[in-house]
């Protein structure tokens, strides 16, 4: 019994995929408390016909026997946290708590592996079945198929696009339009300064391998957990190596650039086309570097996100809001990153869709006036304290969670309500969201919160949106590389007295050092902020000197060139730097999501699959289906075709000669959520009639063909459920002047 809790305690950790690529300190290995600890840990829950997710996630299981389970693992994370706490407390060394940190981590990851294959197996979608369905109706498909492919790339076809821009229009008439969110549209190609100013030329990247004699390229980490597996698999594998090879596997996001080359020459780890020798682990950046212009002496980039452009259009955005604070920006746009190896289909590509928000607030009113319309929302969070604790997610309200502190302020509250609202709307599964918040050593030093949306996929837990709060960092790094204030200008009630602190330049000595560079010099000094001071002069009276950066260029200044100084101004106007609170959207992720959340096999027949889309954003609305070839039945056709377009309903004509029963299944499988056919009764009888079917419940009711397009908007815009229309018009049972059959085969 206890070698079979073993095998699916491994098993589970092996499937599990770590939430993302973030780069990190070193972990240590897994401890052996922690692997007997794992020894222990195996279950699977009995089918429910509610959702035993939600259960699970609520901690109300059906029996105790999974949290028996979950019990010591979650204590192991329990005491690393504390641990963790305490020595931040008594400000232990950062190489200490670095490793403790580690230790943390590592083990939260196993408790979340062995939660995860805990899952009901009736809860996990047939990716298989899914992913051919979705291959052959053309949702999406690989780019440059007919020259072999090229992974990481994809192009979407006719159904797959018309999705995809549903899901863009309900979130412009969710967000921009609800929210009057200002909407910009920038360009991609971006130069290589922003991109160094904001970080991304230094700090986007990922670890990556090459095949010595091809140069066939793989990411480091992702190739070693392979072989790895690969190793485990294999009979002649002792138990002892396993947990060796489970630990490696844990820790696998964190490990230095040194201790992956190491372990790749400790594991034997070789090309897995080839056969040959690797080279040791490089940095490489995730960045498509390209020149502007014709000579090469531009350098740039294919943007990575969409919020640069938002960031460096703040003035004028401003002026357009007529200098007021609050206000939002957003944009949607394409943005590339130059994976080593993409994978899990839409998930991690090359080439992806985004749809970002940058909530421009003064830092000292960070309350949202519409806060009170989500507060009630009861929403599964996962709180950076219970991660830390080993607890698992809870359904929170959301204005406790504000009050409480779990979420910073309501500014940030509000838009976690908004997004869950927003991603439900557009067929998430409620039982299969959770908002996660990062833990302290996950987010950036100028971070105050951050919560990721994540959904349930057969990939275990993905990340969909971001949502954080950045304070004023990329205003402030893009003001001071550009030497331009991005401020808004707030009017106070009372002039007030405040402490300025100004670099004072030495223009001879500074003239005399750069020449025709100093008036550059001496522009970057004046846009300095206080905290970039205050940074400075601890460097100049600890060293004598600091240097600063200017287009590429390196100034040092020392105490002859520089002084500090300090004085008190009345100020009438108040300059306020606006902290960004940023909800970012992979509609890719998103779409994925909803693919899995709303794939569903029809009842008693298991090749018969289609797709549950919310009639808001399936492909089509309708499809308009006439019972048989017939000739009398054209001019209903093209009657109902036109009054359905002049209604803004999309919709689709299936006349092909099939029954009427696979026309169904076909227009079923792309997801067309209601289907009006035309049929004898429509020719012979008046007023004229025809059927409208609903795809999920494949009920189905008449009404006059004038009413249908009228009917089927109301529905696509939820002003209507089908509840309400089978509730005022007849339900269909079958026709009355002819023999024709309409039974669905």
């Amino acid at each position: 019994m206890l070698s079979l809790l073993l095998r699916r305690a491994t098993s589970a950790l092996r499937t599990h995929t770590p939430p993302s690529a973030r780069r990190a300190t070193p972990r240590p290995a897994c401890t052996p408390a922690l692997r007997a600890l794992l020894s222990l840990s195996a279950c699977r829950g009995k089918k429910h016909k509610k959702s035993r997710w939600l259960e699970f996630s609520e901690g109300r299981t059906m029996d105790g026997s999974v949290e028996e389970i979950l019990a010591p693992l979650r204590q192991a994370v329990k005491e690393q946290g504390e641990l963790v706490r305490q020595m931040k407390a008594e400000n232990a060394p950062e190489v200490d708590v670095t490793k403790a940190v580690a230790e943390l981590k590592a083990r939260k990851r196993m408790l979340e592996a062995k939660e995860l294959a805990l899952q009901p197996k009736d809860d996990i979608v047939d990716r298989t079945k899914m992913e051919d369905t979705l291959k052959r109706r053309f949702f999406y498909d690989q780019a440059f198929a007919i020259y072999g492919g090229v992974s990481g790339l994809y192009d979407f076809g006719p159904v797959g696009c018309a999705l995809k821009n549903n899901i863009l229009q309900v979130w412009r008439q969710h967000f921009i339009q609800e929210e009057q969110i200002l909407e910009i549209d920038c360009t991609m190609l971006t130069p290589e300064p922003v991109l160094k100013t904001s970080g991304h030329v230094d700090k986007f990247a990922d670890y990556m391998v090459k095949d010595v004699k091809n140069g066939e390229c793989f990411r480091a980490d992702h190739l070693l957990k392979a072989h790895l597996q690969k190793l485990m698999s294999d009979k002649k594998c002792t138990a002892e190596k396993k947990n060796e090879m489970e630990g490696v596997i844990t820790q696998m996001d964190n490990y230095t650039q040194q201790e992956l080359a190491d372990l790749f020459v400790q594991y034997n780890v070789k090309s897995p086309s080839t056969g040959n020798d690797l080279t040791p682990p490089i940095s490489f950046n995730l960045m498509f570097q390209t020149s502007i212009g014709p000579g090469g002496n531009m350098p740039g980039y294919l943007r990575p996100e969409t919020a640069q452009g938002i960031f460096l259009n703040f003035k004028r955005l401003l002026e357009f809001n007529q200098g007021k604070l609050p206000f939002a920006a957003a944009q949607i746009g394409n943005s590339f990153r130059n994976e080593i190896s993409p994978r899990s289909g839409l998930i991690r590509v090359r080439e992806f869709t985004m749809a970002e928000i940058e909530h421009f607030v003064d830092p000292n009113e960070k309350v949202h006036s519409k806060f009170s319309n989500v507060a009630d929302l009861e929403i599964l969070l996962y709180s950076s304290k219970a991660q830390t604790s080993g607890q698992s997610a809870q359904v929170m309200r959301l204005g406790d969670a504000v009050d409480q502190g779990v979420i910073n302020n309501s500014v940030l509250g509000y838009f976690i309500g908004r997004i869950y609202l927003y991603l439900i709307k557009v067929g998430v599964a409620k039982d299969k969201l959770r908002f996660r918040q990062h833990m302290d050593n996950e987010m950036a030093h100028y971070a105050c919160d951050c919560w990721d949306a994540e959904t349930k996929t057969s990939y275990g837990w993905i990340e969909i949106v971001g949502c954080a709060d950045r304070s004023c960092y990329d205003l402030l790094c893009h003001a001071r590389a550009t030497r331009v204030p991005l401020v808004a200008e707030k009017p106070l009630k009372e002039p007030k007295v405040v402490n300025v602190v100004q670099i004072e330049p030495n223009k001879g000595a500074v003239g005399k050092a750069y020449k025709k560079e100093a008036k550059l010099v001496m522009e970057f000094l004046a846009a300095c902020d206080e905290c970039y001071i205050t940074d400075q002069e601890k460097l100049l009276s600890e060293n004598g000197e600091f240097t600063v950066e200017i287009d590429g260029k390196t100034f040092t200044l020392t105490k002859d060139m520089v002084n500090i100084k300090r004085f008190q101004k009345t100020l009438h106007v108040e300059d306020v730097v606006p902290n960004v609170i940023e909800p970012s959207f992979g509609i890719g992720r998103i779409m994925y999501s909803i693919f899995e959340h709303t794939f569903r096999i029809r009842e008693g027949d298991e090749q018969r699959t289609f797709f549950s889309f919310p009639a808001t954003v399936a492909p089509y609305k309708c499809s308009v289906l006439p019972l048989s070839q017939n000739q009398e039945f054209i001019p209903f056709v093209r009657e109902l075709s036109e009054a359905l377009t002049k209604n803004g309903v999309s919709h689709k004509v299936d006349d092909s000669s099939g029954s009427i029963g696979r026309r169904y299944a076909r227009t079923d499988e792309i997801g067309v959520a209601f289907g009006i056919t035309i049929d004898f009764d429509t020719v012979n009888k008046t007023p004229h009639t025809a059927t409208l079917r609903d795809r999920d419940s494949m009920r189905q009711i008449r009404a006059e063909v004038f009413e249908l397009p009228k009917i089927i908007r109301d529905l696509a815009n939820g002003v209507t459920t089908w509840a309400e229309v089978e509730s005022k018009y007849p339900v269909f049972e079958g026709q009355e002047t002819s023999k024709k059959d309409t039974v669905e085969e």
